[in-house]
């Protein structure tokens, strides 16, 4: 999901003009790296070798069976057996690591509720990375948005935290989301940027001699 430049303009106004109401600092970050799953691929890949030994057995495949007219000893078709499941089950777990590295499979079968996990240590991680925690009054706010997963979260330092509610950022967590759905992201985050500001502006208002601390451009991971 890509952005235009006249986007990028819109939301750096935006986040101007909602810090001109608040004493908050307000960050929009916009991931667009497609995350891997590797637990997930190595379980399916563990799955679908380990499945093969039943789907030989169900189907009653054997040597004799697979290549007609010829007479197995019946010793010499265990072990031939034996060896070809090994092989195949190689096989089999090889080719789905590659599906799943190729197509998106190892993040359709991961649970939502891990993939939102994993965007939320993310979300974490940058806001820690980037020095939300060193403004002066600890006012630092990241809208965090995930445009592979459609997930965002609002991370608020100490000084918001303690003065907005995490329940208020539901109606800015909304608009992101709608946005990306409708292939708007640009619209989506300049209302979530609009909407966050008047929570800001209500709970947290500017002080005198307050500084730009954080930059308003849209940062792009």
């Amino acid at each position: 999901m890509q952005l235009t430049d006249h986007d990028r303009a819109r939301v750096a106004d935006a986040i101007a003009a909602a810090e001109a109401r608040t004493a908050g600092e307000i960050v929009v970050i916009l991931a667009n790296e497609r995350w891997r799953y590797h637990a997930t691929a190595l379980a399916l890949a563990a799955l679908a070798a380990l499945a093969l030994p039943l789907i030989v057995l169900w189907l009653r495949l054997s040597p004799a069976t697979l290549i007609a007219g010829w007479d197995f000893d019946p010793a010499a078709a265990e072990r031939l057996t034996l060896e070809a499941l090994l092989v195949g089950q190689a096989l089999v777990f090889g080719a789905v690591l590659l599906l799943c590295r190729l197509t998106s499979l190892d993040r359709l079968a991961t649970p939502h509720g891990l993939r939102r996990d994993r965007v939320h240590r993310a979300a974490q991680v940058q806001f820690r990375a980037r020095g939300f925690e060193n403004t002066a009054a600890r006012t630092g706010v990241l809208l965090y948005i995930d445009t592979i997963e459609h997930i965002a979260e609002v991370v608020a330092d100490t000084g918001i935290f303690a003065a907005v509610p995490p329940d208020h950022w539901g109606e800015t967590i909304a608009a992101l989301i709608a946005g990306l759905k409708l292939g708007k992201p640009g619209d989506g985050i300049v209302a979530a940027v609009t909407l966050a500001g008047a929570v800001l502006a209500a709970r947290v208002p500017p002080v005198p001699g307050d500084v730009n601390e954080l930059p308003n451009r849209l940062i792009e991971i």
